[in-house]
């Protein structure tokens, strides 16, 4: 085994590829035979520094049309499971992360841990209104608390509308595993004058599935779910890191979503990444 005071670079950079295509844990410590701890402890510290570097670079962005959506995941247990002394604590049961999406260039430039309620949904758009260089259609899902929030954080400089998705009732009351069948889309124009061919949510959509694909905490149906919500944001923070700056996209001609918006000249490797731990913060 390897001490985490003893990793170099490269072995770090081992963990950090293990852990950006999707394994758990255990999975990356058997692979780059190192103790569970060293592997999380790494997560932990890099995606401090993952955060840090994403919130500085991912300023006075040129993007045009922004989808959001929310993804929920659990912590230390599911909602129904929770202590009687952890009920109502963030980080025990249900956990969301508001996502933004960059449609031309697939940027996420945004995120947000938190709960589906008001006060995240106003948190959230704030922060992605600083980082936007200029006007945006933005599209989201029908979720009530979007509509003050970005009032409050747009105001009229923005062009604005919802997804509204229509789906098929449940015959008596069978359970499933995915979504009911969507029957129907409707989009409602909230404010501005969004250009109707690019009102969709498809691409913040098919985001979701990247990161249940790519976190092995966000596995549906699986024992895989992070005990601490720290530890929870750390994978975000990695696989966002990842995401923009590292992985190369076929429908961007082999480049990362960073370096299609302009804020990233080459593509990052995981060495790189890794050796974000070395920088000061």
């Amino acid at each position: 085994m390897v001490s985490m005071n003893r990793l170099t670079t490269t072995h770090r950079a081992r963990i950090v590829a293990a852990l950006v295509e999707g394994n758990s844990l255990r999975a990356t410590a058997r692979m780059c035979d190192v103790s569970k701890n060293t592997v999380m402890k790494l997560l932990v510290d890099l995606g401090e520094a993952c955060v840090s570097y994403q919130d500085a670079t991912l300023r006075n962005l040129p993007c045009k049309r922004i989808q959001c959506d929310e993804i929920w995941a659990f912590c230390h247990s599911k909602a129904k499971n929770v202590a009687p002394e952890h009920e109502g604590a963030f980080g025990y049961g249900d956990v969301w992360t508001w996502t933004a999406i960059d449609a031309d260039t697939r940027l996420v430039p945004s995120w947000l841990m938190g709960l589906r309620n008001g006060a995240c949904a106003v948190a959230f758009i704030e922060d992605l209104a600083s980082r936007l260089s200029h006007r945006v259609q933005l599209s989201t899902d029908g979720h009530r608390p979007y509509l003050e929030a970005i009032e409050g954080a747009f105001g009229s400089e923005i062009d604005y509308a919802q997804v509204i998705k229509l789906y098929e009732p449940e015959i008596g009351g069978e359970k499933r595993y995915s979504p009911a069948q969507c029957v129907g889309i409707e989009k409602r124009v909230i404010q501005g004058q969004p250009d109707e061919a690019h009102i969709s949510t498809s691409y913040i959509e098919r985001q979701n599935l990247t990161m249940r694909m790519s976190m092995r905490r966000f596995t549906r149906l699986t024992n895989a779910f992070s005990k601490k919500v720290e530890n929870l944001e750390a994978a975000v923070a990695l696989h966002y890191m990842w995401y923009n700056f590292g992985r190369k996209h076929q429908s961007l001609q082999g480049r990362t979503p960073a370096k299609a918006a302009g804020v990233a000249s080459l593509v990052w490797t995981v060495e790189e990444i890794a050796a974000l731990l070395d920088k000061p913060q």
